[in-house]
């Protein structure tokens, strides 16, 4: 049974951790918050950016449109906080980070700053590359299949969103080679068993492209073909970071071979005994 001392000692280490989760939130909230007093002048300017792969497909004289009274002033809003996070995100992973590092092993330290930065590096690839070369071909597309006598005025709000979920699914599509680096890394698979498995991550590819871009082919493939190519750059990549489970053999094989000098030796004192008895 716990003594009263323990319980408390337990109830301050607790209260404690609640106090460094708070502390640390707080600094996060901070950051995201700085960033978007600095931006908020320019919403109006930064949506307008975003705006710039549709409007450049859209005929001369065409515009957008906003359907709500609200809408010119809060999707520009929500586009600043959007861009405010985003920018953010560092300081967010590090004020994560100095909250679990104490409790972690030195190995696992080592290996978790590099794939937290590994994997802000790939999200941000994963929005440029949504940005720059996803959304003018899919714009483009969306423009030519038009039917004629349409005029296509996309609502401010309904583009925003589209956007976002669109930068959201590119961005943690980019950080397939993490996933698949830390999945051989952990042991939970070896690169030969995950080898095997292409024709299902292909097909895997393709349903996730499906659910999460439009209902248009271009969309599903620009998803699709970066998945499977991370895939096969983290299988690459794989090969030179060792695996929990070669440690585990190479620890089994010293293991054996220990036990058969030991054999050995025991072996050669029974005969230099039985020579000696002789």
């Amino acid at each position: 049974m716990q003594s009263n001392d323990e319980i408390l000692e337990k109830e301050q280490s607790f209260i404690s951790h609640l106090l460094e989760l708070r502390t640390r939130l707080m600094r996060a909230v901070i950051a995201v918050m700085v960033v978007f007093a600095v931006a908020f002048p320019f919403a109006n300017k930064l949506y307008a950016l975003l705006a710039k792969p549709l409007l450049a497909t859209m005929p001369d004289g065409a515009t957008m449109i906003a359907t709500e009274v609200a809408s010119p002033f809060l999707t520009p809003l929500k586009v600043t906080f959007f861009f405010a996070f985003v920018v953010a995100i560092p300081v967010v992973l590090y004020q994560l980070w100095a909250f679990v590092a104490p409790g972690l092993y030195q190995n696992e330290k080592r290996l978790i700053m590099p794939v937290v930065a590994a994997s802000v590096v790939l999200f941000f690839m994963g929005g440029l590359f949504a940005y720059f070369v996803v959304f003018p071909m899919i714009f483009s597309f969306f423009q030519a299949t038009a039917p004629e006598g349409v005029a296509v005025m996309t609502d401010i709000q309904a583009y925003l969103n589209f956007v976002i979920k669109l930068f959201l699914a590119f961005g943690f599509a980019f950080e397939v080679p993490i996933f698949t680096m830390l999945v051989i890394k952990m042991g939970f698979a070896t690169r030969e068993s995950l080898a095997k498995k292409r024709p299902y991550i292909f097909v895997g590819a393709f349903v996730a492209g499906m659910l999460l871009t439009p209902p248009d082919i271009i969309s599903q493939a620009m998803l699709a073909i970066p998945i499977w190519l991370l895939f096969e750059l983290g299988l690459f990549l794989s090969s030179f970071v060792g695996s929990k489970t070669d440690k585990d053999e190479t620890a089994d094989d010293m293991d054996d071979e220990a036990a058969e000098k030991e054999l050995k030796s025991g072996i050669a004192e029974l005969e230099s005994l039985d020579k000696k008895l002789e």
